[in-house]
């Protein structure tokens, strides 16, 4: 007999082996044709799976977390079929799922057209009509390799010749069409409901540039068709957001091709980099933390001895000077270290909390750099807390605290908190991981707080607690960060003397809130589409004149906020003053000021706001109270 227990602890009991088709079915029907996929004893497997001894079973359908990700594979193998159906002469050779979709490389002399896509999303669509089985089968690597010589598919031969020679390799086929592949897949092409073409771009065979160049087919995959639509309006609403075209239309920023992922930012861009560094400055103050300033470059040593070198060297920039090597810094943590080591500490001065401004250079591969989101050139508001163990768990809190003020102020509210843990290439012994997840998860629950784990996805030196922030349109990035870590003070002999005057090393806490100003920016571009809150605005406000006769009034308007710290311009250029306020809402500042004559006489402005909305006529110091109001956050 075979027992199979359910998610919900009951027990379906079967004379013979039985597949998680078949027990999804004698639950009931519906369940039967929404099931996906199966997990047994934890691994996914296709439907077709074969369960002949005891085993839990949970039944994956469309409202399971993996659910996603088995379509999206599927939905990779039908932009295959499709394309060779198309056009006969094109190879396959891999088909990833990616973040919102998936992507496959195809070999063809005939660059593919928007036209082609077109056409193989039709076929696509013509495929799904035809509600396909969807069979594994299993071949011997060599079987496998004759297999797809015989269909004159080279490149998926050599995939497989790579593989050892002892490995049995799985093969799924739906119709005519058949694909190397781990799986799970669906059971049957008319799952597959939501999907669209996006794109075509160039990719080298194995991702060396030594090797032919392919095309690379992306696709997005989403449950249904409503998922699909919800996608499609946020990629527009992206679109109209994107950081780029907003840095450029409003004078913010400019990359150049000599300064590759290196940031010219222009006056308004550093203003509002100044609001944003001076509001955390203050959060340093208010929190504790002894502002610092460390070297650009240090000797390689020193990151040697840091772990920095054997887990970080591919990314870092080097120079040399009189026959030595130096790093360009790519974190700032071991500096810090060498603040905290010059003196003596007892316990009674921990915890000890620094903060820096710190400039990082990390060499990116040029193509995944991005407008200011992706650079090799950032700089971070960085901080570490030298502590006891006893220490760990209120400081986290209090940093957690600290984190969801400002992000509130910055107008994020929804954030999701993770812990990433440790990685495969890490420092250190489980038994120093084990104390330092612990001591995160013991932290947050402290808080209150729910959180979601990420296995291998830690430091190399220690876990961290990760701030993942929802912005305006649905999009989620990761911010903030909170790492514990106990390998880097000894590497680099840091100590403190304890209650029992014995020297001992103290944890090292890695803390960022916004992480990479250039990246935070970018982002608070895209979240505000340009339309910043007063407080963060570049310009606060425009004052502008109707004829020549009020200039000189209102560049005095002008002077009189800009004394009291506003930033404040004056437009007295000779054009009509629609045409000035029109500009001026395009470049999205808060407020716009009309002076007249009467304006003039009685010592007002006309305000306005960029929305449109007339505020009437306002003493030049109840405005100001208007602005202070929304001036920056305590």
């Amino acid at each position: 007999m075979i027992n199979i227990t359910l998610p919900d602890g009951s027990r379906r009991t079967f004379d013979h082996p039985v597949t998680v088709a078949e027990v999804a079915g004698s639950i009931g029907a519906g369940l039967a044709k929404a099931a996906l996929a199966g997990k047994v004893d934890g691994q996914l497997v296709d439907t077709g799976f074969r369960i002949d001894r005891d085993a839990e079973l949970a039944i994956v359908t469309d409202k399971s977390p993996e659910a996603l990700d088995i379509l999206r594979h599927s939905t990779a193998h039908l932009l295959a079929q499709a394309t060779q159906r198309l056009f006969p002469d094109t190879q396959v050779t891999i088909g990833p799922v990616i973040d919102n979709g998936f992507y496959y490389d195809f070999a063809r002399k005939t660059p593919f057209t928007p036209e082609d896509l077109e056409k193989i999303e039709a076929e696509m669509k013509k495929i799904v009509t035809e509600s396909l089985p969807v069979a594994r089968s299993v071949l011997s690597r060599d079987e496998a390799v004759k297999f797809f010589r015989g269909k004159n598919e080279e490149y998926k031969a050599q995939i497989i010749e790579s593989i050892p020679a002892n490995e049995e390799l799985s093969l799924y086929t739906q119709g005519e069409f058949t694909d190397l592949c781990r799986g799970p897949h669906v059971p049957n092409t008319d799952k597959l409901r939501g999907f669209k073409l996006m794109k075509v771009a160039g990719a080298y065979w194995r991702g060396n540039s030594d090797n032919e160049m392919l095309q690379r087919v992306y696709g997005t995959a989403w449950l249904n068709d409503k998922d699909l639509k919800a996608y499609l309006t946020q990629l527009e609403e992206a679109e109209k957001r994107d950081h780029r075209k907003i840095g450029k239309a409003q004078d913010l920023f400019h990359l150049q091709e000599e300064g590759p992922g290196l940031v010219f930012w222009h006056p308004k861009g550093w203003a509002i980099w100044q609001i944003v560094e001076q509001y955390m400055r203050r959060v340093y103050r208010q929190t504790g933390y002894g502002e610092v300033r460390c070297p650009q470059i240090l000797d390689v040593s020193l990151w040697q001895k840091s772990g920095h070198w054997d887990n970080y060297k591919d990314n870092m920039f080097f120079t040399e000077s009189e026959k030595h090597t130096y790093a360009v810094k790519p974190m700032n943590c071991p500096g810090h270290v060498q603040v905290f080591n010059q003196g003596l500490h007892s316990y009674r001065d921990l915890p000890i909390r620094y903060g820096e401004f710190g400039a990082c250079h990390r060499n990116e591969p040029s193509g995944a750099l991005h407008g200011i989101l992706r650079v090799r050139g950032f700089t971070q508001d960085d901080g570490h807390i030298f502590c006891t163990e006893n220490q760990i768990e209120s400081e986290v809190r209090d940093f957690h605290q600290q984190a969801l003020k400002v992000y509130s102020d910055f107008g994020f509210t929804d954030i999701q908190i993770k812990i990433a843990l440790r990685p495969d290439s890490r420092l250190g012994d489980d038994a120093t991981w084990d104390k330092a997840e612990d001591a995160l998860r013991s932290a947050l629950r402290g808080a209150g707080v729910e959180w979601q784990e990420l296995p291998g996805e830690g430091a190399f030196y220690g876990p961290k607690i990760e701030y993942h922030l929802k912005d305006a349109i649905g999009r989620t990035w990761q911010l903030g960060t909170m790492q514990v870590d106990f390998m880097m003070p000894g590497r680099l002999g840091a100590e403190y003397v304890d209650e029992t005057s014995q020297k001992r090393h103290p944890v090292m806490l890695h803390r960022a809130i916004v992480g990479s100003m250039e990246r935070f920016l970018g982002i608070l571009i895209e979240h505000h589409a340009g339309q910043f809150p007063a407080w963060l605005a570049p310009v606060q406000a425009v004052v502008m004149n109707i004829t020549d006769a009020q200039a000189e009034y209102a560049d005095q308007v002008r002077k009189t906020l800009a004394e009291q710290g506003f930033r404040v311009v004056s437009d007295l250029r000779n054009e009509k003053i629609g045409y000035k306020i029109r500009e001026h809402t395009l470049q999205r500042v808060p407020y716009l000021l009309v002076v007249g004559d009467r304006e003039r006489e009685e010592g007002r402005v006309a305000v306005r706001t960029r929305g449109g909305e007339d505020l009437g006529t306002q003493t030049i110091e109840d405005f100001a109270n208007r602005l202070r109001t929304e001036h920056v956050p305590g």
